[in-house]
């Protein structure tokens, strides 16, 4: 069931309208003219809405103007017994989301319809997704550290400059990273993340810079790499050091020259693409051994974030406590538990050795094990042992 708005001057044709589309079951709330279906619109959400061209006080044409310029995102059919292909046209680029002459092929009005509710509720997922995606992403904290975090993305993110982010495990580096893009000239392009620690070395390779047909065993087909499929965006480069050496060395070229070669061709291809590497080692003391490139890490720290651990901004954790009480509690379709103060002092206490990750782990095990009250013995019971 969709809700329908139809504004059109003609009683005959909106009655007729209303009959049809209720018996389909829609919901249908009419308008005489374009002043009243604007006020409806403003104060009611539709599904779809059908509008007429020619009317009296505001025409069509001037309708869908103002209904675009309230970022009105219901999807709009205009319908007109004199339309004309330019009349058409216009229509669709001032943002109809399609045109239907009179006298109205009811199948084809129906049709319509039905596509148009599909479109916006898949508008509206799409929309729910991206906000959980950016949910996912929060950096939640007020500490002088994780201020100076925000504060440097603010700063670096709308250049082109590289950055390597530092920290322990489980810090929030992809999150940095996310932010970075986000914030970023590129935010409208892709964000490929690459864990260097996760590909074989012997596939490394393949996975960044694609391969050809036939260019080693097990090629049945010519495949892109990661930085191919960033241009015109970001890759992460995550864990970078965990990479290769000669891995590092093809890296340290696409930075120099911003053109690839896939595996098995001599073709160089173009790349546009921003990098953003993170570690949890300490690369300088990598170079000594001679398990990193110095002239890579140059390449890649134009700019240097560090990532603060869990433990260096404990006065953090009330509020990641309130984050992840409400964050879990809604995944778990279930109230949010209160957290007494000696419960906070007690997780001020612990040595976060895995971070944020290990932190909501812990939270999480609290809110399935723990009465409806988290108190400082409860912790005790459910997090040391368990540790």
């Amino acid at each position: 069931m969709a809700k329908v708005l139809i504004i059109d001057d003609e009683r005959a044709i909106r009655n007729t309208l209303k009959d049809i589309l209720s018996f389909e079951n829609h919901e249908v709330t009419l308008a005489q003219d374009g002043v009243e279906g604007i006020e409806l619109v403003k104060n009611n959400k539709f599904d779809i809405i059908l509008c007429d061209i020619k009317m009296p006080k505001m025409d069509g044409i001037e309708v869908l103007e103002q209904l675009m310029q309230m970022g009105v995102e219901s999807p709009i059919v205009m319908i007109s017994g004199h339309g004309t292909l330019e009349t058409a046209v216009e229509a669709i680029k001032k943002g109809a989301y399609d045109f239907i002459e009179k006298p109205l092929d009811l199948n084809r009005l129906l049709v319509v319809i039905k596509n148009a509710t599909e479109r916006r509720a898949l508008i509206a997922e799409t929309k729910e997704l991206k906000h959980r995606i950016h949910h996912k992403y929060d950096m939640v904290g007020n500490s002088e550290k994780i201020r100076h975090v925000k504060e440097m993305i603010e700063r670096v993110a709308p250049t082109e400059a590289r950055v390597l982010i530092l920290g322990e495990n489980g810090t929030g580096k992809e999150v940095v990273s996310r932010w970075l893009h986000e914030k970023s000239k590129r935010a409208n392009g892709p964000f490929i993340e690459v864990n260097c620690a996760a590909i074989p070395s012997e596939l490394i390779e393949s996975e960044l810079f694609g391969h050809e047909k036939g260019s080693f065993t097990g090629a049945s087909k010519q495949q892109k790499g990661k930085f191919e499929a960033a241009d015109g965006g970001t890759i992460f480069l995550d864990e970078i050091g965990d990479m290769s050496l000669a891995a590092q060395a093809k890296v340290l070229r696409v930075l120099q020259e911003n053109k690839i070669s896939r595996v098995g061709s001599d073709k160089e291809i173009n790349i546009n693409v921003r990098v953003i590497a993170a570690t949890n080692k300490n690369l300088k003391e990598e170079i000594k051994e001679g398990r990193f490139r110095e002239d890579l890490y140059h390449r890649l720290s134009v700019i240097i974030i560090k990532v603060p651990s869990l433990n260096e901004r404990l006065e953090d954790i009330p509020l990641l406590v309130d984050y992840f009480n409400k964050q879990i509690s809604a995944e778990y379709n279930s109230a949010p538990k209160t957290f007494t103060d000696d419960a906070i002092e007690e997780l001020q206490k612990i040595n976060w050795t895995g971070n944020i990750r290990e932190f909501r782990n812990v939270l999480e095990r609290l809110l399935i094990l723990c009465d409806s009250v988290v108190s400082g013995n409860e912790i005790k019971e459910y997090v040391v042992p368990m540790k």
